[in-house]
């Protein structure tokens, strides 16, 4: 039970990593400090937007995800079930192999910093994206990238930076065919025969690749990157070599800030929310704007207003 007259913070705490030692030491070494710390550990898929509920219930202060980008984006999901004046700030303790939000905001990564910062740490309002209904915190990334980020560790960087021989091989082997669709922003539109699609609040995803490198959690826009298909190894390298520079309008390479973008796939798309897989045939990639208070550190590089 919290204590009264402090602010309670509920860890809600993935429980693959439960049971690693220097978290439980620095949980009880902030206990000692005189922090009133609750932590809850999920079981199963679903658990942390419950979980959330409670902690709302009890009249929580902050809710801290303790896990991987999954885990960051359930618990954003049970937050953005709540009405806005009674969601917690968010707190994060990065545990999951990848971190790419909790990477893009510049927090520690070892848990006693990281679980000191998001019990002491300064508030911001920040947007929360939005697919259709579901919200997402970091970046949604589709297409061929999506594809390899679900069925094998290798990275698109990886593949693309040094490996085009690897990937036109790859492609072949495959059978590959590009995802066809009719994309819509305010601007503009495009019928594109799409290779990969980002679209990013924060900015990186799939293990440290940097998709949307302008991206801002309070700007009110999404960072929209999309690869046209290609059909030789030259035009490969022209990517290869557009991805480095993100033009508007490239070639190949297009990379654009808007608030929101539609997209109509002519068949399943496959598509990462925060690294978790999902397939759509429509959706509308949209922003709630400071919806949501998140803790972060006082350099953070995902800010476009000072502290």
């Amino acid at each position: 039970m919290a204590s009264h007259g402090k602010e309670s913070t509920w860890l809600i705490l993935n429980g693959k990593s439960a049971q690693q030692p220097e978290i439980r030491d620095a949980v009880e070494e902030l206990r000692r400090q005189g922090h009133d710390l609750q932590v809850r550990v999920t079981w199963e898929g679903g658990d942390g937007v419950w979980m959330v509920d409670a902690a709302v219930a009890g009249g929580a202060a902050r809710i801290i995800a303790g896990g991987g980008d999954g885990s960051i984006n359930e618990i954003v999901a049970g937050l953005m079930r709540q009405p806005p004046e009674r969601r917690p700030a968010l707190g994060i303790l990065p545990l999951g192999s990848a971190n790419d939000f909790a990477h893009g905001l510049n927090l520690p990564m070892g848990p006693r910093d990281a679980l000191k910062l998001a019990l002491t740490g300064s508030v911001r309002q920040v947007d929360v994206g939005k697919l259709d209904d579901e919200a997402f915190i970091n970046v949604a990334s589709g297409g061929f990238g999506a594809e390899i980020t679900t069925s094998t560790p290798v990275g698109l960087k990886r593949l693309l930076g040094g490996g085009a021989y690897s990937l036109m091989g790859m492609l072949k082997a495959w059978n590959y065919q590009p995802f066809e669709g009719h994309m819509r922003w305010p601007e503009g539109e495009a019928r594109v025969p799409l290779f990969m699609l980002a679209i990013g609040n924060g900015c990186q995803a799939g293990g440290g690749q940097r998709l949307a490198p302008s991206a801002r959690l309070d700007d009110g826009l999404l960072e929209l990157l999309f690869v046209r298909h290609f059909n030789s190894l030259g035009e490969l390298k022209r990517i290869i070599d557009e991805l480095e520079n993100l033009p508007q309008d490239g070639e190949f390479v297009r990379y654009l800030r808007v608030p929101w973008v539609e997209f109509d796939s002519d068949g399943a798309f496959p598509l990462n929310l925060d690294g978790e897989p999902r397939r759509y045939e429509h959706f509308r990639a949209s922003l709630d704007r400071e919806a949501l208070p998140l803790v972060v550190p006082e350099d953070c590089p995902l800010l476009r207003r000072a502290g």
